[in-house]
């Protein structure tokens, strides 16, 4: 028998090789599990950060004028003038 004389071949000098060869196994299974969940979370599982994202609709052009009238770049008589135009009347 190969090795039996020297202790066993899975005990002797190549019982290091067989922990590599085990840590090697795990790996070739976990990598393939791990991006497979990773794969399932990102298409299916929606964080509590990223509902608001998808509830946000764009501006009208009614808001934008509110918000530079509230900051301070155009006066009243631009904001009305600009209000009026934009509602058609």
């Amino acid at each position: 028998m190969v090795g039996w004389d020297h202790g066993g071949w899975m005990m002797g000098g190549s019982g290091g090789w067989m922990m590599v060869g085990w840590l090697w196994m795990m790996l070739v299974w976990l990598i393939p599990i791990l991006l497979l969940f990773a794969l399932v979370k990102y298409l299916f599982g929606k964080t509590r950060h990223d509902a608001p994202r998808e509830e946000k609709t764009e501006k009208t052009a009614l808001d934008i004028i509110r918000e530079r009238y509230a900051r301070g770049e155009i006066d009243q008589e631009e904001f009305q003038r600009k209000m009026r135009d934009l509602e058609g009347g």
